[in-house]
């Protein structure tokens, strides 16, 4: 009796552990990454990520750079926005990112950098300013796979006058950083969706509806 009873417990306890990781990852993995079938674009949105305490592109903003490297070169589109200002130290993410992205060939004629953003709200708002101001009208927006579904739930936000075409894409994750660490990451996000998709953003004046 006693061991059907810790056997039922223990059967009660890992179902409860898997709900405690399915719940956030499904929230996580069913976020929409597209409003459009489109293969082309108008222009790149690459993310930003802190630079190194030296200013240069630590290892994640390499690689969203690099990936939005690729997608030039690839002809999926034109432009590139680099956005992300001086958030976490006094380098500003957006030059940082602009300058190793011309060292990898990119003319510098096709890269705008956009250096006020704090957050990726803030990285979206402003981006997508920028592409009012050119008449542009569809965005691939490239960061860490882990952080598109938030990404994309801030671009849902832009409907009405504000819509425009886009679809997320994801960078190669940095081979020095470890399986282990974007296990981490990814729960953190998938917790962070949940709580998203349940109550919503606070407001922010730099996010359309919220």
């Amino acid at each position: 009796m006693v061991k059907r009873l810790l056997s039922i417990l223990l059967g009660l306890a890992l179902l409860c552990g898997a709900l405690y990781l399915l719940v956030p990852f499904t929230a996580f993995e069913t976020v929409p990454n597209h409003n459009t079938a489109a293969t082309h674009f108008d222009m790149l949105i690459v993310l930003g990520h802190p630079a190194e305490d030296d200013g240069t592109p630590d290892p994640e903003m390499r690689e969203r750079v690099d990936e939005g490297v690729r997608e030039f070169r690839a002809g999926v589109a034109q432009h590139i926005i680099m956005t992300g200002g001086p958030a976490h130290n006094k380098f500003v993410e957006a030059n940082v990112m602009a300058d190793y992205a011309a060292s990898q060939g990119v003319p510098r004629e096709a890269i705008i950098a956009e250096g006020r953003a704090k957050d990726t709200i803030q990285n979206i708002w402003y981006s997508r300013a920028i592409m009012q101001a050119n008449g542009w009208h569809s965005a691939e927006v490239i960061s860490s796979a882990y952080h598109l579904p938030r990404t994309a739930l801030i671009l849902q936000h832009y409907t009405g006058d504000l819509a425009f075409d886009w679809r997320t894409h994801a960078a190669r994750w940095p081979p020095e950083y470890g399986s282990w660490r974007q296990v981490i990451y990814n729960f953190h996000e998938a917790v962070g969706c949940l709580k998203l998709r349940w109550k919503g953003f606070t407001h922010s004046k730099f996010l359309p509806n919220s």
